[in-house]
């Protein structure tokens, strides 16, 4: 952070309105912005919270299609599930929108008509695959095929779910129509691009300008971008469901904005809601066309260009020419890495997940909430596993923080009357051991840096300190020799209960609600900070006077869980992984589902050469492929190959193997590839090269 700014509007990523949240969205995106966010309130700053749902693109058509429902009826059903999720979860949303509402229209096709005017969009006409049988174009996730890198005959027109290879409907061997199951025809049709290279250079001095602030993994995501230059892309397509796109002759008929152009756009529309539920709707400027205001997108790592690269060129070129109504871009993009679950990717095509929701039914928000603070993936992948989870809850926050609060609670009102019976002093609080300085010092560092794991850490240290001190003083015994001591000991800890409770809000609010009640506040903790009441200064000293009452009620902050509260999860997870490793080995041929038969003279037509591989390369902007240069007999071929995730491109320069040699030529990923070289999948899901032995065999059938 550069400057001094008086306000902050934190934004998160909107979660696609076709499933239900899991736990992996809640632990890359919305729990540590609302984290954060808590902290800034505690703090007294002006901050708000934006988020909301992207209910366009087509994820939702496909899943209304195959539900025989609408695209609204998917969305409706979808943000409504999520946002009560969210709620229960407690993550507190300022404005929870939506990019199907009305006000989100205007906004993105006011966007759309200023970049329009100033000519910087670029109209292009292509081919792309049409359906005749139902009279239309076909976007790129209703087109399947044959994958060209792994043969997959059920490679979506985006992507090979089996290989993960990233294609076009083009690369398709044999491509289908998804609606008809008919052979598309390949039509003209033009659109709309955005040409991202013309703001290259404002945005790589843009990046440049977050070296020492943001963090490695978006720096990296977005120098790789640039450094590969940056290109035209699509803000159009031929969809029914979607924001039109508002351009007034023919040449619009049928298209909207492409998703990745509206949806950033919804943390402006849902921004200018929320001033509007306020009663004042010029009030979004303040935080959106102010220099005093902060930006901050809390996304996963799988967003970080469309955060750093896509969205600030839109507000560029919005910018472009203007002296009022200019957006500001984002100070900070702190993306995560991702959560797996059990030691595998959380996976909403497969099932692989725990959604939110369910999870709320079985078990406190807080649990979870402090579990996932407390193996948040910052720098790294981190995992969620139940005996974690059961361990944490039942040794951290029962054991730990519950214990101590109910015992310093029931004790004052067992032998004190439920009320403070000494007036605690400065020397007292420092007598506790706790370097509060200090302790505070990390916390609020932690807070601003976005280190959420290391500041649920440091608020359990407090808790672990608090706890030993009651324990070692130990007022049960003393109140029968030394009633002064023990007095002294119990207000220090029902002291020390209001002050977990706020340095506990940020990551556990329900709990600290419950703490605060149980200090004999009639409010809750929420209500106290938006009124002033409390802050977070408060709890670096004590706070309750001597003669302030507590409840006459205790409660137990946090059941222990027991083996058999987590045993059906683990028999879920079992079955779910049998059913995983099942659809597996249907795919890898332990159940064989032979290619109707070819005729001898077929497969002659087949010419299979030795080629030495003699150079190879990574493909950009594609994980699993490699450029293979390869040496024929007297010719020079170049064939790109899935094999990355198995080889390194050093590992296999040298190496003899099998050449489809007169293979077609395709376009893949923008790079011509001159036949097929064979591999086989093992069972750890590594490839194997078809190799040959021996010497002056290059360019020799392979029979």
């Amino acid at each position: 952070m550069n400057q001094h700014y008086t306000r902050t509007l934190v934004t998160t990523a909107l979660p696609y309105a076709n499933g239900p949240v899991h736990l992996g969205h809640l632990a890359g995106v919305y729990l540590p912005a609302d984290i954060y966010v808590r902290f800034k309130r505690l703090l007294g700053e002006d901050i708000i919270h934006i988020g909301g749902s992207d209910e366009h693109g087509v994820p939702i058509t496909i899943t209304a299609d195959k539900e025989g429902i609408s695209p609204q009826d998917v969305v409706d059903r979808y943000h409504r599930m999520n946002l009560e999720a969210f709620t229960k979860c407690g993550i507190s949303f300022n404005c929870y929108g939506r990019t199907s509402s009305e006000l989100h229209f205007q906004t993105a096709q006011e966007f759309f008509r200023e970049i329009d005017a100033k000519d910087i969009f670029v109209k292009k006409k292509e081919r792309h695959f049409f359906d005749p049988e139902t009279n239309r174009f076909l976007s790129d996730r209703y087109v399947t095929g044959t994958c060209p890198i792994c043969n997959y005959p059920e490679a979506n027109g985006d992507q090979c779910e089996q290989c993960g290879t990233h294609l076009s409907p083009l690369e398709l061997i044999e491509p289908r129509s998804k609606l008809s199951n008919e052979v598309p025809e390949l039509r003209e049709t033009l659109h709309w691009y955005f040409p991202l290279g013309r703001f290259q250079e404002k945005l790589e001095n843009y990046v440049r300008g977050h070296d020492t602030d943001w963090r490695t993994n978006v720096l990296n995501y977005t120098r790789t971008w640039l450094k590969q230059g940056l290109n035209d892309r699509a803000i159009t397509r031929d969809l029914h469901w979607g924001i039109p796109v508002p351009v007034d002759n023919d040449e619009a008929m049928g298209k909207v904005l492409y998703v990745w152009f509206d949806a950033v756009l919804g943390y402006i529309s849902f921004t200018r809601e929320w001033a509007e539920k306020q009663g004042e709707p010029e009030l979004w400027r303040q935080y959106w066309q102010s220099p005093d205001c902060r930006v901050i997108h809390f996304i996963g790592k799988d967003n970080v260009v469309f955060h750093t690269l896509m969205f600030p060129a839109i507000i560029m070129a919005w910018n472009e020419g203007r002296k009022e109504g200019v957006y500001s871009l984002a100070d900070n993009v702190p993306a995560s890495e991702f959560m797996n679950f059990e030691g595998r990717k959380f996976s909403k095509s497969r099932n692989y997940a725990v959604y939110l929701g369910e999870f709320l039914e079985k078990f406190p928000a807080d649990t979870l909430r402090y579990s996932i603070a407390m193996n948040y993936p910052e720098n790294k992948d981190s995992d969620f596993s139940w005996s974690d989870f059961q361990n944490r809850t039942n040794g951290e926050l029962a054991d730990t923080l519950g214990n101590f609060i109910k015992r310093s609670v029931d004790f004052t009102n067992a032998k004190f009357s439920g009320e403070i019976p000494y007036a605690c002093t400065e020397e007292d609080w420092l007598s506790l051991g706790i370097d509060w300085e200090d302790s505070f010092r990390k916390l609020e560092k932690a807070y601003e840096g976005f280190h959420f794991r290391e500041a649920a850490s440091l608020t359990m240290q407090i808790a672990r300190s608090a706890n030993r001190f009651l324990t070692d003083s130990e007022p049960w015994k003393a109140i029968k020799t030394d009633p002064d001591a023990a007095a002294r000991t119990m207000s220090l800890s029902v002291n020390l209960c209001y002050t977990l409770a706020i340095v506990g809000y940020p990551v556990i609010p329900h709990t600290s609600n419950r703490i605060y009640a149980m200090l004999g506040f009639s409010e809750t903790l929420d209500d106290a900070l938006k009124k002033g009441d409390v802050s977070w200064g408060m709890a670096k000293s004590p706070q309750l006077e001597k003669g302030h009452r507590l409840s006459a009620r205790s409660e137990i902050l946090f059941r222990k869980i027991e083996d058999e509260d987590i045993a059906p999860e683990l028999e879920k997870i079992e079955g779910l992984l049998a059913e995983i490793e099942k659809k597996e080995k249907e795919n890898t041929g332990d159940e064989i589902h032979f290619k109707p038969d070819i005729s001898f003279d077929d497969f002659l037509k087949v010419d299979l050469r030795v080629a030495t591989v003699v150079a190879c390369e990574k493909v950009k902007k594609a994980d699993k492929l490699l450029k293979l240069q390869l040496e024929v007999g007297s010719e020079n071929r170049q064939v790109l190959a899935g094999i990355a995730q198995s080889f390194t491109p050093d590992s296999i320069i040298g190496k003899n193997v099998v050449l489809v040699a007169n293979l077609a030529e395709r376009k893949i990923r923008g790079e011509l590839s001159q036949g097929m070289i064979l591999a086989v999948e093992g069972n750890d899901g590594r490839m194997n090269l078809v190799e040959v032995d021996g010497t002056g065999i290059n360019g020799k059938m392979v029979q």
